[in-house]
Order: C-alpha cells, then sequence, then structure tokens
C-alpha cells in the first residue's frame, strides 16, 4: 500500500503533474467537440449525395463514404496535419478537429441516410402534396423525425469520437494520453498513469452518456404525448 502511495504522489502531485493531464482533459474536449460539429455538417451533407438522384452527387458521396471508412483515422490525421496543412498557420487542435470531423463525417452521413430512409414516404409525399418543396419537405418533415431515430447512433459515434481522439498525440498534441504517456516516460511508471487515463476516459464518457440519455427520454416523452 505504501508504495502505491509512493507511486501516486512520485505520478501525479510530484512536480504537479496532475495538471497536465487537466489540460489533456480540456483539448480532449475541446477536440471532440469541434470534431462532432464538422461530422455532423459533413455528414448531412455527403446523406444528401447519396440520396440524390442525380449522379455526380452521388458518386462524390459514394467515393467519400468508401475512403474515408477505409482507411485508419491515424493515417487521415497525420495526411491532414503534415500535408494538407502543413503550410497552413493554424492551431493544432483545431487540425486535429477537421481530421476527426471528416472522419466521422462518413459515419455520421450513413447513420443519417439510413435514418431518413426509415421515414415513411408518404411523409415525403404529403409535404409535396401541401405545396411544400422538396428542400421544405426534407427539413420540415422529414428530418425532425428521422432524428429522433438516428439519436441514439448519433450519441454512440460522439462516445468512439471521444475515444478515438487519443491518437492526437501524434501530431503533438498533448492530450489525456499523451499526458498520461508523458508522465509514463518521466517516471518510468506505467501502472498509475494508464489507471489514471483510463479512469479519466471511463468518467469523461460515463457523464457524456447520462447526459446524452436524458436528452433521449426527453424525446420519448415528446414522442408519447
Amino acid at each position: 500500500m505504501a508504495e502505491w502511495a509512493a507511486d501516486f504522489y512520485k505520478c501525479f502531485i510530484r512536480e504537479d503533474r496532475y495538471k497536465l493531464l487537466l489540460s489533456g482533459v480540456g483539448v480532449t474536449i475541446k477536440v471532440s467537440l469541434l470534431a462532432v460539429i464538422f461530422g455532423i455538417l459533413i455528414g448531412m451533407l455527403i446523406a444528401m449525395c447519396n440520396l440524390s438522384n442525380k449522379k455526380v452527387p452521388r458518386f462524390i458521396g459514394g467515393v467519400y463514404t468508401d475512403v474515408i471508412r477505409g482507411t485508419p483515422s491515424v493515417t487521415q490525421l497525420m495526411i491532414i496535419y503534415f500535408v494538407i496543412f502543413a503550410s497552413v498557420q493554424i492551431d493544432k487542435w483545431i487540425i486535429a478537429a477537421i481530421a476527426f470531423g471528416v472522419n466521422s463525417g462518413a459515419y455520421v452521413s450513413e447513420i443519417i441516410r439510413a435514418g431518413i430512409l426509415s421515414i415513411d414516404k408518404g411523409q415525403t409525399e404529403a409535404g409535396r402534396s401541401l405545396g411544400l418543396s422538396a428542400f421544405q419537405t426534407m427539413s420540415r418533415i422529414v428530418v425532425p423525425q428521422a432524428v429522433k431515430n438516428i439519436f441514439p447512433a448519433l450519441c454512440n459515434e460522439f462516445i468512439v469520437l471521444i475515444k478515438e481522439t487519443a491518437i492526437v498525440g501524434y501530431v503533438g498534441l498533448m492530450d489525456i494520453q499523451k499526458a498520461g504517456d508523458f508522465i509514463k516516460s518521466a517516471t518510468y511508471i506505467a501502472f498509475m498513469p494508464l489507471i489514471g487515463t483510463a479512469v479519466i476516459y471511463y468518467v469523461l464518457i460515463k457523464i457524456l452518456t447520462l447526459a446524452l440519455r436524458r436528452v433521449e427520454l426527453r424525446l420519448r416523452r415528446a414522442d408519447a404525448r
């Protein structure tokens, strides 16, 4: 027990090393939130392309989804950081968020596409018969219903995204995982830093899961009225 206490002090208290983890939490949250925004926007756009009756948008959407889903996220991150944004002066965490947003967009697009296809075609026909345009029908009738159906899947994608950001250390960002690795290298102790990072990720995801579950319950109650 005394040895564990000594290791804990050495890993987290000495030289205020716990501040590295706190800073890493901030980086992880920033990257994840911005990536979610990018992912939803890109996902909506690609879903519309995949659902289009025109060949060119459908081709673009299909190629994007196929390439992004078929390559590792760490490879995409390094290409976007070291190639596409190599000569651009922009914060590292923003570039990382763009990379994860691009990756998430491919998965979100399939979630949205499936949600829209799950809505009965009669809803679209009813909207058009009332004089609404295709865009108005989609935005006012179909999408609001689809959102309720796909909300759990989108929540799961957000949770997965938070865990995927653990690779941002490849581009020099000090996130939770990178902070744990730094402490491990400085103290030559592996157990405490690794367990510490695992606990932090678990707590973050648990809080997010509970918050999203409450939102989902409210959506269900609204449907029951």
